[in-house]
């Protein structure tokens, strides 16, 4: 009998970490054998590997964990990691697919491992294609997102002590960097990432979010008012905060009508 395997998608490398660890204790047999940090990248290992289970985080920038369970299909048994614990549990226990809650909880994984270990040990046949479709949209649903996926990155992951949290790209006003780690302001209050600003502006939303400065993106919906400077460059005041933010010369044609 061949050993089990498994991949884990989670643009966290914490996250990815720790699911890694807690695997290891609660189901020794079970080997990780790749680990992706988004959904195109989870195909292209899946394909690689073939692994029996796939870990699946919903929000990942670029390609979703659903996008990616959509041509994954039925090979693999599927569980997914979200930070909802309403709408998308629901959808997921009316269904044949699995789930783990963000933070990540033991007990709860547990579960999991319990119900995954009796399927494979049954050679139960994964949901079929024919049941996973309607599944999947369900879940888009009930977590708001629109089909086809836009591309573009819908939340933010930020750790905050020991936990993950999944900010709403609508609710940035704005993200600074300096040399090892980026502010990501809003709403809520303010957190750090290991993402850079060049990674950043790739994967938001132009037509919502501009590049202000080298180290700066700004929400546009936020923009309150341009100051402009005699040096050429200009000052950026947002809706509702008290900070300044720089403008460069080379970004201020951005608000040339402003």
């Amino acid at each position: 009998m061949k050993p089990l395997t498994a991949l884990i998608a989670d643009d966290e490398p914490l996250l990815r970490e720790r699911l890694t660890a807690q695997l290891a204790r609660l189901w020794p047999q079970l080997s990780v054998v790749a680990q992706a940090r988004n959904g195109r990248e989870a195909v292209a290992l899946f394909e690689a590997h073939r692994p029996d289970i796939v870990f699946l985080d919903v929000h990942m920038p670029g390609q979703s964990g659903i996008d990616a369970a959509r041509q994954i299909g039925e090979r693999a048994e599927l569980v997914f990691i979200t930070a909802f614990d309403q709408y998308a549990v629901q959808a997921f226990e009316e269904g044949a697919l699995d789930y783990v809650l963000k933070p990540l909880d033991e007990s709860r994984l547990a579960l999991t491992v319990e119900r995954l270990r009796s399927r494979l040990t049954a050679h139960a046949p994964a949901a079929s294609a024919q049941a996973l479709a309607p599944l999947l949209d369900r879940l888009a649903q009930a977590l708001g997102r629109s089909r086809p996926s836009t591309g573009h990155l819908q939340w933010i992951k930020a750790s905050v002590g020991n936990s993950v949290r999944l900010i709403p790209v609508d609710e940035v006003a704005y993200l600074r960097s300096d040399e090892k780690y980026t502010l990501v302001a809003w709403d809520g209050g303010e957190a750090l990432i290991r993402k850079s600003i060049r990674e950043l502006v790739d994967e938001l939303d132009p037509e919502r979010f501009a590049q202000v400065h080298r180290s700066v993106i700004v929400n546009l919906a936020f923009v309150s008012q341009v100051v402009r400077q005699p040096n050429e460059t200009a000052d950026l005041h947002l809706r509702g905060r008290s900070e300044v933010l720089p403008v460069s010369r080379s970004y201020l044609p951005l608000f040339r009508q402003m």
